[in-house]
């Protein structure tokens, strides 16, 4: 089983990737670590995108296309793969596809987990957690039993991730509709894409998943 999980941040996306890992023995397949593995052995692969992305170019459709293609064929035997951050374009999703067809295999599902945006603001930009021992709290849903004192280890010193704001937020949304929108309606088209409110609790997220990829 082959598919793709599409999902803005803050909607859930890595924790239902990692299940999926878990439960069908998928490989997750990032393309970014992929890169920086090909580029750290000096693969003849690696090489090339290393040359390409130190003169500041972006690394070109067929090479990303080769990396996922040798990544595939090492995975051979596992249950099957989870493709990450890839594709991003129609072009990339039409040569994947094309890929796939010269191996005999195909993406089966195609999944978005879909949020809205106001949601997705107010759950990332009310992180904060406990500077000593890390516990994770929340503005709204997640506030320490007593205000100003961790729960676990009694600290009172709290941070926030510079970039857990709402108007950075906002733009990471941005950037993730202006790249994921164009693809949606390819899949859509082929009937492998299916949608899913990435709002609801992470168990029914996940039971949704499973019912789509078990045909329940």
């Amino acid at each position: 089983m082959n598919l793709i999980l599409f999902g803005p941040p803050g909607a859930g996306k890595g924790t239902q990737a990692q299940r999926l890992v878990d439960t069908y023995g998928l490989v997750q397949l990032s393309t970014g670590d992929m890169l920086r593995s090909e580029v750290a052995s000096g693969s003849d692969l690696g090489v090339r995108a290393k040359r390409i992305m130190d003169d500041g170019q972006l690394v070109p459709d067929d090479l990303m296309i080769e990396m996922i293609s040798r990544q595939i064929d090492a995975e051979n035997g596992s249950g099957g793969i989870i493709l990450d951050g890839f594709p991003r374009t129609t072009g990339q999703a039409e040569a994947l596809d094309n890929m796939l067809d010269t191996k005999g295999i195909k993406m089966d599902h195609v999944i978005q987990l879909e949020v809205d945006e106001d949601a997705i603001v107010a759950r990332l930009s009310g992180r904060f957690a406990c500077s000593s021992c890390g516990t994770g709290y929340h503005d709204i849903y997640a506030k320490p039993e007593v205000e100003g004192v961790c729960d676990k280890c009694g600290a009172t010193e709290f941070s926030r991730r510079s970039d857990d704001n709402a108007e950075t937020v906002r733009a990471r949304l941005a950037a993730y509709n202006e790249q994921t929108a164009p693809i949606l309606p390819y899949y859509e088209e082929k009937g492998s894409l299916k949608r899913v409110n990435g709002l609801d609790g992470m168990e029914i997220v996940f039971a949704e998943i499973r019912g789509i990829i078990e045909g329940e």
